[in-house]
């Protein structure tokens, strides 16, 4: 009877978010925030009832949610669209989260300092904070441009989601070390001179290759792998799926590593690289992110009480504020010094620095290891979360279209017509939208390069089948297989858009 409860509650809280997915929407503001409303409305505090207060099972079961997010996001990562963003996302990613890390910290120190003179919290603590909450969560904003059909020009797109697909492992490495900073300080009894912190960098160096190499190794192995083993059963392929990621984060984390840089980075090499069951594989891995996300963000909510939130709110606006208003652009100003976007460019990415469900995550680190404050901690953060999600989120649009930076979203319309590699890698396909220019011609007389094969048009709510006869319209998508040359010559001939 006791299971029965459970898994009629796991599922109604599940549906209950997934319905709420929709009404983000009208809301304006990404579907994580009521996510977590939903937990806080079911813990023990809201109306559910539900006491759940063990850090340790949060933390393990947000880090396995958090390497298969991790790995969905660099599975979907195209390296040819990040390749030429690749150095200033990658300084984003690693510097820009020291600095934010560092800024934050050092406001906090001095802001408890003045307000609770009397709170003897120390500095390390303090940089534990700055840590926790030095990642962004870019996916955040693009649920709210789409929710409003907006893009973004140039590449603003590709270097934003590079910095938020990477800067989680940074974000993690920082955490983790300063818990054993505040960990070792609390046993001794006495402060760490901040010239022992240099062990910070080789640290980091190391952590980062492991992750960097292993990641590199196990993503090229698992297609070697997909592309010569021959299971009886398709549905095997994505248990193998499943397997390449806890692979990866365990086999890392086991050397040392980083393991959450290790499953993004094993992401990247097969979402860039050709095997059996590509665009399933695909699918089911964000499928299964978005149930992950699901799961650790209504979990992160039953961890929360609305009551310690609300106690946390003086200190938690004063350092969401900071963060927002000072932290974020002085490490993005400093990190971007050189590159080739402008000012506008600059100050957009600064204020796109949303705070999602990782920090949350990386909170039940302290309360794990059992650091002192580590509730305060905890729910500081989650206040910082809450603010930063409803008062940016609430603003990108606005101030992307005040800096002339929006662009119109081009939506690729759902097809019937999925096209699977089964056997050895050969054509693929892909989505083009069909541009004014082509307007009224037929399909015969578009001249597509040989190897290029029209599978189906869609005109609005409607999909035609394709003839050499075919008249098209501005705005048709095109559904076409050939090899790569193939499509990226129809591309250029198209001038359309990939469906990504």
């Amino acid at each position: 009877m006791e299971l029965a409860v459970g898994l009629a509650v796991t599922a109604i809280l599940i549906l209950v978010c997934l319905i709420s997915s929709k009404v983000s929407s009208y809301l304006n503001m990404p579907c994580l925030l009521l996510f977590l409303g939903v937990g806080m409305l079911a813990g023990s505090e809201g109306i559910g009832g539900i006491a759940f207060d063990n850090a340790a099972a949060a933390n393990y079961l947000g880090s396995v949610a958090m390497a298969f997010i991790l790995f969905s996001g660099g599975f979907d990562t195209s390296w040819k669209a990040v390749k030429p963003v690749f150095v200033t996302g990658g300084i984003l990613s690693s510097l820009g989260v020291l600095l934010t890390a560092l800024f934050t910290g050092f406001f906090s120190w001095g802001f408890l300092l003045l307000v609770f003179p009397d709170s003897c919290i120390p500095l390390s603590w303090c940089l534990l904070l700055g840590s926790v909450i030095s990642s962004t969560d870019a996916a955040a904003v693009f649920a709210i441009l789409r929710s409003r059909s907006v893009g973004l020009k140039g590449k603003l797109r590709p270097l934003l989601e590079f910095e938020s697909g990477s800067n989680d492992p940074m974000a993690a490495f920082l955490t983790v070390f300063m818990v054993g900073v505040v960990g070792t300080e609390q046993i001794s009894g006495t402060a760490l001179a901040l010239t022992e912190y240099w062990v910070v960098l080789p640290l980091f160096l190391l952590k980062m290759a492991l992750g960097i190499g292993l990641g590199w190794l196990i993503g090229r192995g698992a297609v070697w792998l997909y592309n010569r083993i021959d299971f009886e059963y398709n549905g095997l392929y994505y248990v193998l799926g499943v397997v390449t990621v806890l692979t990866a984060f365990s086999v890392t984390e086991l050397a040392q590593g980083n393991g959450f840089m290790a499953v993004y980075v094993a992401g990247v090499v097969m979402g860039n690289r050709r095997f059996i069951f590509h665009n399933g594989v695909g699918r089911f891995y964000d499928g299964v992110a978005w149930m992950m996300q699901v799961v650790l963000f209504t979990m992160l909510g039953l961890l929360a009480f609305p009551h310690q939130v609300w106690e946390a709110k003086w200190i938690g606006l004063a350092v969401a504020v900071f963060l927002m208003l000072a932290a974020r652009p002085l490490a993005v100003f400093i990190c971007m010094a050189g590159s080739r976007f402008g000012w506008r460019e600059r100050l957009l990415i600064a204020w796109v620095g949303l705070r999602g469900g990782a920090p949350i995550m990386l909170a039940t680190f302290p309360l794990m290891a059992g650091v002192k404050h580590a509730d305060l901690l905890f729910h500081i953060v989650f206040f910082i979360v809450l603010t930063s999600v409803l008062f940016q989120g609430m603003t990108i649009m606005p101030l992307a279209r005040l800096l002339g930076l929006d662009a119109p979203l081009h939506r690729m319309p759902r097809m019937p017509l999925t096209v699977e590699e089964t056997g050895e890698p050969g054509a693929k396909s892909r989505e083009f939208v069909v541009s004014t220019g082509h307007d009224g011609r037929s399909l015969a007389e578009l001249k597509l390069p040989g190897g290029a094969l029209v599978l189906l048009i869609r005109r609005e709510e409607r999909f035609v089948i394709p003839r050499g006869d075919t008249s098209l319209a501005a705005g048709d998508v095109l559904t076409v297989m050939g090899s790569e040359r193939a499509l990226e010559q129809c591309e250029a001939l198209l001038n359309g858009r990939e469906s990504g």
